[in-house]
Order: C-alpha cells, then structure tokens, then sequence
C-alpha cells in the first residue's frame, strides 16, 4: 500500500492490538474472512480463496465488513431502506429504527411517497398535517446528532414521488439561503436544512409518459429539480420503472420491502489478469457476501426478518476506469470489456448455488455499485464507475474526532506518469464534465449489467459556467431525459457547489513536494469522492 492507503486503513480499519499496535492488511483481512465465512461453515478452499482475493485487493468488502468484523457489535451491512408511514405511531418508529441504525454507522434511506401533504386535515384531531419535509428534517436532526462508533457520521436519503404535492418545498429545501450558505462556509458543522440528507425525486413509468405528453406538473417538477442539481447539486433522481422504490443514502440499493438491508463489497477490476481469474473471483466474492447475510447483527427485528427472507447482495465494481486507461481506451462502452461484465452477471448463478448448498434463500438481487470511497483508496484504483477523478488533489478524511488532509498523487494516474504519460493529458472527471452525455451513455451501458443501481455522481462545471448556465439548461433537460429510462438514478455535482468538499485538485508538482504529510483541515461530512453523503465504504 502506498502511504495514502496506509494512512486510512489504519484510521478507519485496522484494530488495535492487545500489543498496543495497529494490524497489517493481512491481519485485517484474516480477522473478516474467517469471522464472516466461520458463520456457515465453508470448506477451507473457500477461505483460502477469499483471504487471498483481499490480500491482493482484488476484492474489498465494505468498510463495516472491515471495520467490524471479529468484534463483539459485528453489524456488517451496509444500508437500511425504509417506508415511512403517515401515522403518529408511523412517524416515532421511523426515528427510533433511523436512530438505532445510525448508531451501528449503517447508512438510511426513507421512501416519504406515503405521508400526506402540509397542511392536509387530520380527521382525529382536527389540526392540519406537518407533510413529508417535517419528518426528513427530524430524521435529519438524529444524523446530526449521532457518530457511529465515534468517527462515522450518519448519512441518510429522502425520496419524495415527482406528483407528490410537497415535491416543489423538497426540491428547494436544499436551496440555501446566502446567509446560511456564508455560515456552513464559515463551519461545515452549522445546522442547514437537510444538510445530513441526500435528496431524491422519485420517477417512474407514469412520470416519462406524462413527460412525454408535456404534462404541466412532469414538467414544472423536472425544470425546477434540474435548475438546483445545476447549481446547487440537489436534488438527485431516483428511476424505478419496475417497482423497488426504496433506495440506501447513496442510492444504489433498490427494495420495495421496508427494512430490507444488504451488504456491500467490491470486486476491483483492473488487478483481473484474464477474464476466467474475474469470473472465480466473481464466485468467491458472491459467497462472502451471501455469508454476510448471516452473519451480520441487525440493529432491529424487522431487518433480521427482511434480511433473513430476501439475503439481498450489492456486489460492486471498482476499477473501470483504469481498466480502461491501462487498455488505452476512453471513458466508454468496450467491445473488450464486455466478456468481464457478462462474467460479473453469473453472481446470480453463483448466488443459487452457494444459497441451496447452505440452505438458505436464493437472493433476490445480487449486483449493485456503490461509490467506494475509502474502499477504492485502499485498493488504489478509481472508484466505482466514477472516472479518475485528478491526477494530484488534497483529500479530507476523518480520524476519530479530527479531520485531516494529505495530498495525494492518484495510484492510476502515477502509474501512467511513471509509464511516459504526461498527468496534463489523462482523461479525467473534469475533462468528461464537459461531456454530459459521455458520462450518461457510459452508465447507461454498465447498468445493461447491473440488476440494481448504480451511485455515480456526475461531476459538471461550476453554474454561471460556459458549459453550466441558464442558456445550456434546455439541452441538458433533454439529454437526461432521453437517458434517464436507461438508468436507476442520477446525481449531478457542479464544481464548488458545497463548502467542504473532500477532494480539491492540485498541480501535480505541489502534490509530489507534499505528498505523505498529514494536516489539520476543515471538513464536511462527506466521505466519498463523488461530494454526496456518506455510503459505508
């Protein structure tokens, strides 16, 4: 590991020893193979097999996976999707299970579609209805207050349906006013409305006819959540065109069942020498994570019975675009990558069979990729299908109670310098945000793949920009839409849009002259690459 890796890994994942010292990656990576595949009882191929795809970072499950595996509060999965339920009763017990869950650092994502809107009668009492928002801000409040573990912030998702009448008040309610903006810039820890929470607008089939047939309210809802994404990056969207509404914080997890939950973990692609080596790989990882499902806590009752039932998995990709770069190709669909994404689509076939050879339930869906974060630093590649983001920057990360910065020279990219390529010239995140549709039609072909979602945010230029502004709004609508079918969800991140973003650019010399050093910084909470909230790897 390089000294950046090195650096989180111990921050983030490796135990304290009994001798006072911190354990190796190995160490690490003994403690979570045997703990989690102890619990099914697997031949010791398997193990072997598992301990050696981690130790060669060639898969990483994710950081609760990490984090917590071997310890007396064992609770490894990722994310927990709810429906919140418009009664008194509904209402307290969607804060007490987002409190519980955030106290384990699990990640919370409500679906609010079922809460009736402001200032709707309520028959029993003869008051008026608070709406959808109300309870996502107090949702908000225990994200505020509650740090997993003492260094894991809570991070939690809102989804609200495009024909909702409270859309238009969630869609501004991330719209800052200049006063709070000036403050939050001051202190990332200032209260803002929703600050903890990612905003959702939720589509699906009837919102793309009515679109189509230039319904007023289809209309009216996507302009004005199109205009703040541009400038402010809120709100985001959610497609679910064939049910399984519900979403985790980062929205790659899809459910229609509340309480269902999963477990993440990453296979990194560009360290595959053949595709045969990616497809056993394939096979293990699908296991480990099948494993997980029995062996995780669950913070409450109707998770373990959601959990037990559906055994759902959220097995990812890491390394794309490196993949990519080390085959000379451009951030876009592949003939020589395809073989690899069909051999990614046998984890269903994998998932069955492990499922009857332990007698548990064949999982319902068994693919989805998350924004590795954490997870892609330590194995040194780009994250999800996220291009590279710079080739030099200075990255903000959380130790225990204080935040830090190093800068860092991208693995990907220092493999290529080191190769004759000059960092001015590879392809990265800020040169694809001029290409809108280069992203769009990239994920759209990886979701081809993918029986769930994919979290990738879409980074574009700052608003007021040439490529960013009022007049270009018109031509980004319309090629969104004509995407968006193709997709499960859409972020855009416009350059600068919130104060603290871990990631800042930086020339490559500045960087080489201060690379290993650790500071004292500012910080949001944000924890990925993409500037969204916090996804658990």
């Amino acid at each position: 590991m390089g000294s950046f890796s090195d650096t989180v890994m111990n921050a983030k994942y490796a135990l304290l020893k009994a001798d006072g010292t911190r354990e190796t990656w190995d160490e690490v990576c003994e403690r979570v193979v045997t703990s989690v595949l102890g619990c099914v009882h697997p031949n010791s191929e398997l193990i072997y097999a598992a301990r050696k795809l981690m130790q060669e970072r060639k898969f990483i499950p994710g950081g609760r996976f990490l984090s917590s595996a071997g310890t007396k509060a064992h609770y490894t999965s990722n994310c927990f999707l709810m429906r919140a339920e418009d009664t008194r009763e509904g209402w307290a017990e969607l804060l007490r299970r987002v409190a519980l869950v955030s106290m384990y650092g699990g990640g919370c994502g409500a679906a609010y579609g079922n809460i009736r809107p402001k200032g709707s009668r309520l028959h029993r009492t003869g008051g008026v209805a608070s709406g959808p928002e109300a309870l996502a801000r107090m949702v908000n409040e225990i994200g505020r207050g509650v740090m997993g573990g003492g260094s894991r912030r809570a991070a939690m998702w809102a989804g609200l349906p495009w024909d909702h009448d409270d859309i238009q008040s969630l869609i501004r309610a991330k719209d800052w006013s200049p006063e709070i903006q000036a403050r939050k810039a001051e202190s990332v820890d200032y209260p803002a409305p929703l600050d903890m929470t990612n905003v959702s607008v939720m589509l699906n089939s009837r919102f793309f006819t009515e679109y189509t047939a230039r319904a007023t309210k289809a209309l009216s809802t996507f302009e004005a959540a199109l205009r703040l994404a541009c400038r402010t990056g809120e709100p985001g969207f959610s497609v679910s065109l064939i049910g399984e509404d519900l979403r985790n914080t980062c929205g790659e997890i899809t459910s229609d069942d509340d309480s269902d939950a999963c477990c993440l973990g990453s296979l990194n692609i560009a360290r595959m020498g053949s595709v045969e080596e990616f497809r056993s790989a394939v096979e293990v990882a699908t296991a480990f994570l099948l494993a997980g499902t029995e062996y995780t806590f669950h913070p409450y009752d109707e998770v373990r019975v959601v959990q037990s039932k559906n055994r759902r998995l959220g097995l990812g990709l890491m390394g794309l675009h490196e993949w990519l770069l080390t085959h000379g190709l451009p951030y876009a669909a592949a003939h020589e990558l395809k073989p690899y994404l069909q051999a990614y689509t046998d984890s269903e076939a994998f998932a069955k069979i492990w499922a009857d050879s332990w007698n548990m339930p064949t999982p319902v869906r068994t693919r989805a990729i998350a924004p590795t974060g954490s997870i892609s630093i330590l194995a040194e590649t780009t994250s999800g299908i996220e291009p590279l983001y710079c080739a030099s920057y200075m990255r903000r990360y959380r130790v225990g109670g204080r935040v830090a910065a190093q800068y860092v020279l991208d693995p990907v990219a220092e493999r290529l310098v080191k190769g004759g390529v000059r960092p001015e010239s590879i392809e990265d995140s800020s040169s694809l945000a001029r290409d809108l549709e280069k992203r769009l039609r990239f994920q759209a072909w990886i979701q081809e793949y993918v029986d769930q979602a994919i979290a990738v945010t879409i980074n574009i230029p700052s608003w007021g920009s040439t490529y960013n502004n009022e007049d270009t709004l018109g031509q980004m609508e319309e090629t969104i839409v004509r995407y968006l079918p193709a997709l499960r969800g859409l972020t855009l991140y416009p350059d600068g849009a919130r104060s603290g973003q871990p990631l800042t650019p930086v020339p490559w010399h500045v960087a080489c002259e201060r690379r290993g050093k650790e500071f004292q910084e500012e910080w949001a909470n944000i924890c990925s690459i993409t500037g969204r909230g916090t996804c658990g790897e």
